[in-house]
C-alpha cells in the first residue's frame, strides 16, 4: 500500500532494526519502545485491521511473537520477567498505524508501565450473557 511505512519496512525500502524476517512477516524494534526490546510483529501483506488478516497470517504472527517472547526472556541486557502482547485494531483502540501490528513488550517488576482501563462495573446476569453470546454468534455465521 503506497505510504504505508510498515510496507516500506517489510519489504525491506526502510530502515529497521529487523530481529526476525520470513516471507510472511517481519519483526523489528519499536522506534518509540515502551522498554529496550520493544518488539513490532508486522505481517508483509498490507493488512488495516485485524479482520482484514487472512488466518493464516494471523496465526503466524502470533507464532512468531510467542517465539520472540521467549527470547526476549534471555537475551543479555533485556530486562524481561513477563511480556504482554498488544493488538489494537482501530482508532478508537490506539490504533495510530493503519496496517495490523502486534506489539511483544517486555514487562519486568516496577517498570511503571500500566494499562489504564477505566470502566463502570455492571452486574450481568446470565439470561443478558447468554443473549448478547448468541447475538454474536449470529453475527459470525454469516
Amino acid at each position: 500500500m503506497d505510504g504505508c511505512i510498515f510496507c516500506s519496512i517489510a519489504m525491506g525500502d526502510a530502515p529497521a532494526s529487523v530481529v526476525h524476517r520470513d516471507e510472511h512477516c517481519v519483526a523489528f524494534l519499536d522506534l518509540q519502545p515502551i522498554h529496550p526490546g520493544h518488539l513490532l510483529v508486522v505481517p508483509t501483506r498490507h493488512a488495516t485491521h485485524l479482520a482484514d488478516l487472512a488466518p493464516p497470517d494471523g496465526q503466524h504472527l502470533f507464532a512468531v511473537a510467542q517465539r520472540l517472547a521467549a527470547g526476549l526472556r534471555v537475551t543479555d541486557g533485556i530486562q524481561c520477567e513477563g511480556v504482554n502482547l498488544l493488538l489494537s485494531d482501530g482508532a478508537v483502540a490506539g490504533q495510530e498505524v493503519f496496517h495490523v501490528h502486534l506489539h511483544v513488550l517486555p514487562r519486568f517488576e516496577d517498570d511503571g508501565f500500566r494499562f489504564r482501563v477505566s470502566r463502570q462495573v455492571v452486574a450481568s446476569d446470565r439470561d443478558a450473557l447468554d443473549a448478547t453470546a448468541l447475538r454474536i454468534r449470529d453475527a459470525l455465521a454469516l
